[in-house]
């Protein structure tokens, strides 16, 4: 029996359950044990979720989880200064180089939308005060009992993503936005019986 499988029987037992969609891979265990959810106000760190956010349109979380190291790699560990330099000519070496989704345009998005995340900072002090107006800076708890209650998309969302597309960012549609405001704690979706609730 795997460890996954035996924390899942031990949680049944306690009458806690882990988020469904964090059950079929190890990866997504440990990344919603240890991230998803938790109120992230790092600049660095919330760019990088932008990044991976968009890359994930289409895809399965597990696939990018799986390509995180490669996409630091590729993108100068989300240095906004050094990737506001670049621009698409830098995609075939992007593509050739490094294990990222092999997409044109989610690639070009990442140096375009790290030059509209530093006219944030400049407007806003800091991207991390741009981003958690939408929730008023402080989080947002949901009450779901099960997975399928969970909206893909919010009006906090909609607005976000208007206001990130009004500035230039690229593939930050309100899906995606909201999937974001999961994953960096601006709203706790942790089922209600989660034990990371």
């Amino acid at each position: 029996m795997s460890l996954l499988n035996e924390e899942f029987n031990t949680e049944q037992e306690s009458g806690h359950q882990t988020c469904a969609w964090a059950l079929k891979h190890e990866l997504e265990r440990e990344y919603h044990d240890k991230e998803w959810g938790i109120p992230v106000y790092d600049d660095h760190v919330l760019f990088e979720f932008i990044t991976l956010e968009g890359a994930q349109a289409g895809l399965s979380w597990i696939t990018i989880l799986k390509k995180r190291e490669g996409y630091r790699a590729a993108f100068e560990n989300y240095d906004l200064l050094k990737l506001a330099d670049l621009n698409e000519e830098e995609v075939p070496r992007i593509i050739e180089s490094f294990d990222v989704v092999k997409h044109k345009g989610k690639i070009a998005s990442v140096y375009n939308n790290a030059r509209a995340a530093i006219e944030l900072q400049k407007e806003f002090g800091s991207l991390s005060n741009a981003l958690w107006q939408f929730v008023d800076g402080k989080q947002m708890v949901n009450h779901w009992e099960d997975m399928s209650d969970v909206p893909t998309s919010t009006e906090e969302s909609k607005k976000m993503s208007k206001f990130l597309k009004k500035r230039g960012f690229k593939f930050v549609g309100e899906t995606i936005c909201y999937a974001f405001m999961q994953a960096m704690g601006m709203v706790n979706d942790h089922m209600v019986n989660c034990p990371k609730r």
